[in-house]
């Protein structure tokens, strides 16, 4: 298999950490993708030029992070996505909670890359709050510490807020979900797909 990734996209920090806990990520080649460059062929794997993108051993190909995961946790006998039942829907709502997370803390630098007079400060401040109430749901949910789907996502996600917005302190105002994370990141499949330029 083929990965198409980048090595600051949280979305692709997503699958790689999969593919490592479930013994998958020497069966996938990655193949670096820079996805704003205009002579990419990257659209040929993911029409909207977006990481990451699985290229299956049988040409198909597989797109967005949620299918890409579900997919190799399918193939290594669903340990990360609990079966039917409440477990499941935690898992599930969790992963879409710190997905949102992300989309809005992407959108954040993405603004702040612009020429300053063609930055808005209010729509900063509206995914900027997108992010805060985030933070007080997970400060106030019940994380526990098995590895699933949800948790995974959530402690990728603080750590892109890490990588991203360094000077942006989420852990005072959430104790809680500080303590949580610190056992997390010190998994091995962590340490090993930390984000970087």
């Amino acid at each position: 298999m083929k990965l198409r990734y980048s090595t600051t996209s949280p979305f692709v920090r997503k699958v790689h950490v999969l593919a490592i806990e479930t013994g998958q990520i020497d069966k996938i080649e990655l193949v670096k993708t820079n996805t704003s460059d205009p002579n990419s062929d990257h659209g040929k794997d993911n029409p909207l030029n977006k990481v990451p993108a699985l290229v299956l051993d049988d040409g198909s190909k597989l797109y967005d992070s949620r299918v890409i995961c579900e997919y190799l946790d399918a193939q290594s006998g669903g340990k990360f996505f609990p079966p039917a039942g409440p477990a499941r829907w935690t898992a599930l709502r969790r992963q879409a909670l710190a997905d949102g997370m992300i989309d809005a803390a992407i959108l954040r630098m993405i603004e702040s890359r612009k020429p300053e007079n063609l930055r808005s400060a209010e729509w900063d401040k509206k995914q900027k709050l997108k992010v805060t109430q985030g933070l007080d749901a997970l400060e106030a949910d019940h994380l526990g510490p098995q590895l699933d789907i949800g948790t995974m996502t959530v402690s990728i996600m603080l750590e892109y807020l890490d990588f991203r917005f360094k000077a942006e302190d989420w852990r005072t105002a959430h104790p809680k979900l500080a303590a949580w994370h610190k056992t997390f990141c010190e998994r091995a499949s962590f340490k090993k797909t930390l984000p970087h330029d």
